[in-house]
């Protein structure tokens, strides 16, 4: 396992979207023109800390009690983008995807093991706190969508290998520095590669869980502007993962590879993509269960 593995938590992967200050209605647009201004703004490990923090005390605050006020901040092209945490409504959402995996025998998690960690009357408090919420909110939707212990591959379909960015940490910096393994792209493209990836597996494929989750990730991304910029960071993974095979991964260029073999009619060289692919995460996520 790389170094430092250890001090970063969760292990999870994470597809965002910063929009434009332009995409946001006041007052929350005044909000986040200062936020930008900030010299000093939480960063993604400090979001996980506070997140842990809640689990602390007994019982455990399964879902903050209000709305994150913090996002990443970018520029794109000279113009300033935000990427909301909107901590509480991911929170939400984590907790009925978490509680159906553990139903459904998703994941290898004891119920009692999870009444422990999250006790029933926690959970249904909860539960019927998002019920309210979302009666009240009915087209609230988050700029951060997680992946714990993998990248999805619907995911690697919006980027292309140019986009590839990995960065190590430099000597002499401060503790707590990360590698940074990532891809970025314009809305505009991540929305046309996802149409031609979808049109292809559409074409060639029966219907299944890739096509289906290429659908949701599509309905997703229509929902923001335009001029948006979408990210996908492997974040926790990228020290999970050895940097031997992290500075060798080109699972974007795998996937567009056996898109591309796909369209040809070429099976046997899509089917070799699919599978360096599926082996190298399939690694990956066997580490979860490493002691």
């Amino acid at each position: 396992m790389a170094e430092n593995a250890s001090v970063v938590a969760p292990y999870a992967a994470y597809l965002r979207v910063y929009e434009p200050l332009a995409a946001f209605p006041e007052p929350e647009r005044s909000h986040w023109i200062a936020y930008a201004k900030q010299r000093r703004r939480p960063t993604a490990q400090d979001e996980i800390r506070r997140a842990l923090a809640d689990l602390i005390p007994v019982p455990p605050v399964a879902v903050p009690v209000g709305e994150s006020a913090e996002a990443f901040v970018t520029e794109v092209d000279g113009v300033t983008c935000v990427c909301p945490w909107r901590t509480r409504l991911r929170s939400w959402q984590a907790l009925a995807a978490l509680t159906q995996a553990a139903e459904d025998r998703e994941i290898d998690l004891p119920q009692s093991v999870l009444d422990a960690a999250l006790p029933p009357v926690v959970r249904r408090q909860a539960v019927a706190d998002y019920e309210q919420w979302r009666e009240r909110n009915p087209d609230a939707r988050p700029w951060i969508r997680t992946a714990l212990w993998h990248v999805p591959v619907r995911w690697f379909v919006l980027f292309e290998d140019e986009e590839r960015e990995f960065a190590k940490p430099e000597s002499g910096q401060e503790s707590g520095q990360q590698f940074v393994f990532r891809y970025r792209t314009p809305m505009v493209q991540a929305r046309r590669r996802l149409a031609r990836g979808l049109k292809v597996l559409r074409e060639e494929l029966e219907e299944g869980p890739l096509v289906e989750g290429l659908i949701d990730v599509g309905r997703w991304l229509e929902e923001f502007h335009p001029r948006s910029l979408v990210e996908l960071d492997y974040g926790g993974l990228a020290h999970a993962i050895p940097e031997e095979q992290l500075a060798g991964d080109r699972s974007a260029a795998d996937v567009a590879e056996g898109l591309a073999a796909l369209r040809a009619g070429d099976g046997e060289r899509a089917g070799a993509a699919y599978e360096r692919l599926t082996a190298r995460w399939r690694a990956v996520r066997q580490l979860q269960y490493a002691s």
